[in-house]
């Protein structure tokens, strides 16, 4: 299959699988890669000295003995209140990373030092408004983060996002972020005008993903109705499982952490407090038997019935996209 991603980052297959906090691991990118897709995951889940490099070093090893067209990502949060994100930056620029998603603020850095030797650097966006910064920047592509995406969701329907997008910039790809886990979807967003697509979600119910039994399971057991929006865990809003845990400590800031949060004095600082304790309460729901349960989801959790191997969940995905298509022709005769 060749679209604008494959051909763009050197793939076989149009998927990037998502970046997930504490979920994405190294087994996990390898399996992508193998599978010949893009697959990326978070520089934030390497946070203790040497981790990161040594993540990449091995990883741009796996990449030299592919057989097949498959690459590896970062995604980097290029938010000012990331305090590691200069860090992380340097030290992926350092291994050369052949691949860049950034998030949550302006991605000029990392286009400007990852275009010095050749990389591509895809930028999360959920309006035409903040597509066109980036794309004034010169960034390589577009991750449109839309309605039912798992983390920090979009707020715009990608049946409307990712054709404005492909509209307003006819060269630059699209990528569809937001409800698909299954080939049926693929197509759908190949044909609404995406180049590709990124599906997170799903490889959480993997027997690869770095996280309790629990959450794996939840995340078949779910449904599209159980998930809700908080801004609980990073200031921004995200989607999590409706669990008891999520209900009780409620989905909205009160009105002191907002004034915090909006203030031009304390905002920066009360930000890092959040997304760190955030992060704290998300790295303690993953383990096992854990009650203070934050799952992050999508939608698509409507649509995930079962736990397998990653290398499984997209050989599955390229045989559901081709059935869908061969339908699809049928009705067209």
């Amino acid at each position: 299959m060749q679209t604008k991603l494959t051909q763009s980052l050197s793939i076989e297959f149009p998927m990037i699988l998502a970046p997930m906090f504490l979920v994405s691991n190294e087994a996990m990118v390898i399996s992508g890669m193998q599978s010949g897709i893009a697959a990326t995951f978070p520089s934030l889940n390497y946070r203790i000295e040497g981790q990161l490099a040594s993540v990449l070093d091995r990883l741009n090893d796996e990449k030299l003995k592919l057989t097949v067209k498959g690459t590896y990502g970062i995604n980097l949060i290029v938010q000012k209140t990331n305090p590691l994100y200069e860090k992380h930056l340097k030290i992926c620029v350092e291994k050369k990373v052949p691949f860049y998603i950034t998030s949550l603020g302006s991605p000029k850095q990392v286009i400007e030092q990852a275009h010095s030797y050749g990389a591509k650097v895809f930028c999360d966006v959920t309006t035409i408004e903040h597509a066109k910064k980036c794309a004034d920047l010169g960034c390589d592509g577009f991750i449109a983060v839309g309605q039912g995406a798992g983390g920090h969701a979009g707020p715009n329907p990608l049946q409307v996002l990712v054709p404005a997008l492909q509209e307003a910039f006819p060269t630059i790809p699209v990528v569809a972020a937001g409800g698909v886990a299954n080939g049926a979807g693929i197509l759908s967003m190949l044909a609404l005008g995406a180049a590709g697509v990124s599906v997170g979600t799903r490889f959480i119910a993997s027997k690869e993903a770095a996280v309790s039994d629990e959450y794996k399971k939840a995340i078949v057991d779910s449904h599209m109705s159980d998930i809700v929006m908080t801004d609980k865990i990073s200031g921004t809003p995200s989607t999590v499982i409706n669990t008891a845990f999520a209900k009780k400590i409620g989905y909205k800031q009160n009105w002191f952490e907002k004034l915090l949060s909006n203030n031009s004095s304390t905002k920066k600082y009360f930000k890092m407090w959040v997304q760190f304790s955030g992060m704290k309460k998300l790295e303690e729901s993953i383990k096992p038997g854990n009650y203070k349960t934050l799952w992050i989801a999508g939608q698509s959790v409507e649509l995930i019935n079962d736990i397998l191997p990653c290398a499984e969940i997209i050989a599955r995905m390229k045989k559901e996209t081709e059935l869908a298509y061969q339908n699809m022709s049928e009705l067209m005769q």
